[in-house]
């Protein structure tokens, strides 16, 4: 049997229009899953992600949810809780940032970027763990960052919404892996995205990262595939509270 096969599976991703999110969700389509793909701005149909997925022989349906309402984020929740076919894997990937130097990052950028990408998390997560939990059965995948694990500069409430990410993935398995729930996360480096664009296109910033990045490279977002298929596999049951880099070396170095 292949442990990395999810035919028959339905996996939720979140921020699936577009980068990550988008190269998830085709590589859990090409793995075997059904997709529910959220996002801010997905178009209801025939989006680029959709027909990646459909192409992969799977069924893809959208879902249109501002991250940044906290009512509308717990409406989702309780709608993809509530539904007849559960949801087995759930995508947590859905983010957003504001850079700013630290004495003039506003209150409204950081309760965004705190909602969006920390809160909104939440609530999507301990709607589906306690339907995944009275199952016995199910994968949540976290994205978190390289700012996880550092400081990062001018982004102090992405950092923070990021270190969050990795003590819920911690705080979650503790609690969710005895019912056979499988809480992970993973840490994209510099990936090539429209979140890293500044950087991509500051010369300077771009050599040093680049410089310390032992692949020599810029990631793209199909470098984060087989890592999400991986974790949201049988390959993974034993794997519970990590957060796994997918960074060309850069912790490392």
């Amino acid at each position: 049997m292949n442990a990395f096969d999810l035919t028959g599976r339905l996996a939720v991703v979140t921020g699936a229009r577009r980068g990550i999110g988008r190269a998830m969700a085709r590589a859990l389509a090409e793995a075997g899953a059904d997709i529910i793909g959220v996002s801010a701005n997905l178009e209801p149909s025939g989006s680029a992600v959709e027909k990646e997925v459909t192409a992969a022989g799977r069924s893809f349906e959208a879902i249109r949810t501002d991250f940044a309402d906290p009512q509308v984020v717990r409406a989702l929740g309780a709608d993809l809780a509530g539904r007849k076919r559960a949801v087995d894997i759930l995508v947590n990937n859905a983010g957003t940032i504001r850079r700013a130097p630290a004495a003039q990052h506003t209150d409204t950028d950081w309760d965004l970027v705190l909602q969006v990408n920390l809160s909104a998390q939440f609530t999507l997560a301990r709607a589906l763990g306690a339907s995944m939990v009275a199952r016995g059965q199910g994968k949540i995948i976290f994205t978190a960052s390289l700012l996880s694990f550092q400081g990062g500069i001018t982004v102090p409430g992405y950092t923070a919404a990021k270190h969050g990410i990795a003590g819920l993935t911690k705080a979650l398995a503790n609690e969710w892996a005895p019912h056979g729930v499988n809480v992970n996360a993973l840490a994209p480096g510099y990936i090539a995205t429209d979140n890293t664009q500044a950087l991509q296109d500051d010369p300077a910033r771009s050599k040093a990262i680049l410089d310390r990045i032992p692949a020599a490279r810029w990631g793209n977002a199909d470098d984060l595939a087989g890592a999400t298929v991986f974790l949201a596999s049988d390959a993974a049951n034993y794997i519970h509270g990590t957060t796994l880099p997918v960074d060309g070396g850069w912790l490392g170095r």
